[in-house]
């Protein structure tokens, strides 16, 4: 498993290098997103199992508050199901912060029950900032 995801990391090493993390498949934006968690300051991050995950892909920590995520990478815009999947989850990892993190943004409904339903929603623009930040 280790071996796979060093292989994966070089694979999303040259993506970003040619600009092209619109390109990554589910698990390497899986793996791209924790990297960028730990380097903003998250701790004990997690890449939960590809299947029976319950919605999240990734649990981390930060400044004592546990977080549930739920990466997504997408040629068009998140939609609700995504927002509903880390509602769900982030009570069955009893975390207390539920994120969606997607390499596109997010549709107009999607932002609305998340306000209604208190989970975050960190688009592309999101995570350039984070990236900008390293």
């Amino acid at each position: 498993r280790r071996q796979r995801q060093m292989c994966i990391r070089d694979r999303i090493r040259r993506h970003l290098r040619c600009g092209e993390w619109d390109y990554m498949d589910g698990g390497e934006f899986e793996l791209y997103c924790a990297d960028l968690l730990e380097k903003s300051g998250f701790t004990d991050v997690e890449v939960t199992k590809a299947s029976h995950d319950y919605g999240v892909d990734i649990l981390a920590e930060k400044d004592g508050v546990s977080y549930a995520f739920q990466c997504k990478c997408y040629t068009e815009p998140v939609g609700i199901k995504a927002v509903q999947e880390i509602y769900a989850g982030r009570d069955y990892y009893d975390c207390m912060v539920g994120v969606v993190m997607t390499n596109q943004y997010f549709t107009t409904p999607a932002v609305n029950v998340a306000k209604k339903l208190k989970i975050m929603l960190w688009d592309r623009g999101y995570l350039e900032a984070m990236m900008d930040e390293r």
